[in-house]
């Protein structure tokens, strides 16, 4: 037992990470937690798990041909003739330690030879609101924006237009991308998605992957992606290869989602004039609008996120 990788279920329902790795590394081996059994796409994030439970349910079992640590780095060799070398790295960010576990396919990966541009997002610096419960959020420290966290209705990442919400991301490794899928999370999540001008997902892997992963049927989680995009189709699903594209991609299309908003409400007026001859139908009010109403009335409303269907329901009263 004690020369094998081990991978078992995480029994933390809590845990977002849902396996545990033995590594057979010194008398009673390294356990770490993890969101996948391998690194074969992307590089994994690893957490230090407190101990290998004696009850574990084991799903997997390799043979171990070799394991040493070399500074911050155990390299791991296993029996198997395919997807045989591994590396886990310890580091630290931000003051804490971050393990990841690699091979040398997704360290490729992880550098696919693509330079990304440097420019702005349709020639201006983008604002943008990142989730505050995003654990691992995006920095886009090689785009020219500035972020800022708070809590978003829908949606990981978004753009305001005169204060309003006007686009979001949601981000989706593939793991997590199959498991709400399944589970029909992301059903819900699309949902409040459709509620905005403009909104995607994003997910940081190719589609091909979906086929490949362990202990799900690519099968179901292909068909339930496909019936997601039929259900919801002003919300695209876009594949992007890794976590650093996917990041890229994100940036631009909030750039050109603020940008052809914002053209087209500062021309509203004009194209309104060339229905002359028919009643032209009245502009929906803003948030920002509803808003000074409300306060107006005397009625409180916070400054940011949904407003209420009942407070809607009132101005549309009030306003005939």
């Amino acid at each position: 037992m004690f020369d094998d990788l081990l991978v078992a279920r995480n029994p933390d329902p809590d845990s977002t990470l849902p396996y545990l790795v033995r590594i057979p590394l010194g008398p009673a081996g390294v356990v770490v937690k993890t969101r996948e059994v391998w690194p074969r796409a992307t590089k994994v994030y690893c957490h230090r798990a407190e101990e290998w439970p004696a009850d574990a349910e084991i799903v997997e079992r390799h043979p171990v041909r070799s394991c040493s640590r070399r500074g911050p780095a155990i390299d791991l060799v296993l029996t198997r003739a395919r997807e045989n070398r591994s590396q886990l790295v310890i580091t630290r960010a931000r003051g804490r330690e971050v393990i990841f576990w690699q091979s040398p396919r997704t360290a490729k990966q992880a550098r696919p030879g693509v330079h990304l541009p440097t420019a702005r997002a349709h020639g201006q610096v983008l604002d943008i609101l990142v989730d505050s419960g995003e654990k691992y959020p995006y920095a886009f420290g090689s785009q020219q924006a500035t972020t800022r966290r708070q809590r978003l209705s829908a949606g990981d990442y978004a753009v305001e237009l005169d204060g309003d919400v006007v686009a979001a991301v949601e981000r989706k490794t593939l793991e997590d991308l199959a498991g709400s899928l399944l589970s029909q999370k992301l059903t819900y999540a699309l949902a409040e998605l459709t509620a905005l001008p403009r909104a995607a997902v994003v997910v940081e892997d190719r589609y091909s992957r979906l086929f490949k992963l362990p202990h799900t049927p690519g099968a179901r989680v292909a068909e339930a992606l496909a019936e997601a995009q039929a259900r919801f189709p002003s919300v695209p699903v876009v594949f992007c290869e890794t976590r650093p594209l996917a990041q890229e991609w994100t940036y631009r299309w909030l750039g050109a989602c603020l940008a052809e908003l914002g053209a087209a409400r500062a021309t509203e007026a004009v194209e309104n004039s060339f229905a002359a001859g028919r009643p032209v139908p009245a502009r929906p009010a803003s948030a920002s609008e509803i808003r000074a109403w409300a306060r107006a009335q005397g009625i409180d409303v916070s400054d940011r996120g949904r407003i209420p269907a009942d407070l809607l329901r009132r101005y549309h009263r009030s306003a005939g």
